[in-house]
């Protein structure tokens, strides 16, 4: 068996169940538990890890609240009942894998995004926290601790899901690992909204570049949940690049990016979280969801046309960090 990490769903439903009311019927969640045990004892012997669910808050509000992905819907109240069913679904799929295959492990994938405090003043800090808490527990909560947070009941109020006997025991089962998605952070004042922090950098998806939020942002989940094994699942960065002349793709802000949060990694993990792996989003440019192929997250760029593999420089970067677990200039 190798170290294969192997995610069940990544936001792509077949269109029979959503045809039967998708995430929001209960019992696509069955359905699910089915196609884990399926797929589990298909690939169980050359697979070691199994995750049930990449970043079901994308599914939730993308999909469900702001319409941007599918299934186009906007609706609060559909939205917080597709997130408890995905929770339901990664419950019962955790247990499929288990009665399937007891030596694999189980684990599931959650993108987070650091609220930091735009000062040190009493009421931005408490902004900050209340962002986090409103924004950032709806997953963490009911799978780490047994319940939705109380921040959660306030802010959805009567659009709260149908909860049955049951559930939260079933989604706060003992996992295996947790991914964790991590791109950049939220920075919040009380007094407003802040959408770009002056003097820092932006990728091309428009989000900031601040690597020491993810450091305080792993610290922060260690120190408020009991958490399994950690593993980086995703990180990395799309900026504009192109084949220069001499056939290479030179991607400095790239390369930085990735260097400055290996660094981070490496200083959390100091700092006591227990973090097992690294993997960088994404090996290749490719179509990225709701943006096409037109933001390039890749260590290899890919002409669309001729489907030619360059590799940047922040690949050859990653491949000599990876042999000598060394972080070089």
């Amino acid at each position: 068996m190798l170290n294969h990490f192997l995610t069940l769903y990544h936001w792509d439903l077949p269109q029979a169940l959503q045809d039967e009311g998708g995430w929001e019927n209960r019992n696509t969640a069955y359905a699910f538990a089915d196609y884990s045990a399926l797929m589990v004892k298909r690939l169980g012997d050359r697979v070691k890890y199994w995750t049930t669910f990449n970043e079901p808050s994308v599914v939730t509000f993308d999909g469900n609240l702001s319409g941007k992905h599918a299934p186009g819907i906007q609706d609060a109240r559909v939205a917080y009942q597709v997130a408890h069913n995905l929770m339901v679904a990664h419950g019962l799929g955790v247990q499929a894998i288990r009665n399937t295959n007891s030596k694999v492990e189980a684990g599931i994938v959650l993108n987070l995004w650091m609220a930091d405090p735009a000062t040190d003043s009493p009421e931005d800090i408490a902004a900050a926290e209340a962002a986090w808490d409103s924004s950032e527990t709806l997953f963490l909560d009911p799978i780490f601790k047994g319940h939705y947070p109380l921040a959660v009941y306030d802010l959805v109020g009567e659009d709260m899901p149908k909860i049955q006997d049951g559930d939260m025991a079933l989604i706060s089962q003992e996992l295996d690992y947790v991914g964790i998605n991590f791109y950049s952070r939220n920075l919040v004042s009380a007094a407003q909204k802040i959408d770009k922090v002056p003097g820092s950098e932006y990728t091309e998806m428009g989000w900031e570049v601040c690597a020491p939020a993810m450091r305080r942002m792993l610290v922060k989940i260690n120190n408020d949940y009991k958490l399994p094994p950690i593993y980086i699942t995703e990180n990395g960065s799309a900026f504009k690049d192109e084949v220069s002349a001499d056939g290479k793709v030179h991607d400095p802000r790239r390369l930085d990016y990735l260097k400055q949060h290996f660094i981070q990694t490496r200083l959390a993990m100091q700092d006591g979280v227990d973090i097992r792996g690294y993997m960088v989003w994404s090996l290749m440019d490719n179509f990225e969801w709701g943006h096409g192929f037109t933001k390039r997250f890749g260590l290899v760029r890919v002409d669309y046309e001729t489907q030619k593999r360059t590799v940047k420089d922040s690949g050859d970067w990653y491949a000599e960090v990876t042999r000598t677990n060394q972080i070089h200039d």
